[in-house]
């Protein structure tokens, strides 16, 4: 194992999780949100840990619905029990049919649907959350379970946490 000053061995072979639309705190492209497609962004992790039975992505707003009085956190996403050999989602893949890797729960966002509900603020910029979780277990819902629920099943089973956030405010191009 390598060292470098400054790092530990657990940062260098921490968990990531990235995306090819957009950097770690930067702008999500349009197409993205609800004044473009409202697709999921391509989504890519890497370095999840040995003996990981499972994976969660939520994707929230903790700025709704104004960045200056921020009042609640508005889901956008949830899905639970993804394949740890899983690397990653296709752009879409939260909106199509099919697109998941097998055995992947979908839970409900803050639009009370299931999948990926893009981001749509009614003011200013806010910052999107994309949290991925390595659990030692897998998680089984009968029916899509909210965020709330999740996060429950999961207490005392979350291995290790990776986070992107991206950006973005309304250009005036609602759908």
């Amino acid at each position: 194992m390598v060292f470098f000053i400054g790092i530990s061995a657990m940062e260098v072979d921490a968990m990531k999780i990235s995306s090819p639309a957009f950097v770690h705190g930067g702008e999500i492209p349009m197409i993205y949100t609800c004044e473009g497609d409202n697709i999921s962004p391509p989504l890519r992790w890497q370095d999840i840990p040995a003996g990981a039975k499972s994976l969660v992505l939520i994707v929230d707003d903790p700025d709704a619905p104004d960045p200056a009085n921020p009042r609640m956190t508005w889901v956008h996403w949830v899905l639970y029990d993804l394949p740890p050999a899983c690397k990653g989602l296709d752009q879409g893949a939260g909106n199509r049919e099919g697109a998941l890797p097998p055995g992947t729960g979908n839970g409900l966002n803050d639009w009370g649907r299931v999948g990926y509900g893009g981001p749509c603020p009614p003011i200013g910029t806010h910052r999107y959350f994309f949290k991925l979780y390595a659990l030692d277990t897998v998680l089984q819902f009968s029916e899509p379970p909210v965020k709330a629920q999740v996060e429950s099943a999961m207490q005392g089973h979350v291995m290790e946490k990776a986070v992107l956030m991206g950006r973005y405010h309304k250009q005036g191009r609602a759908k």
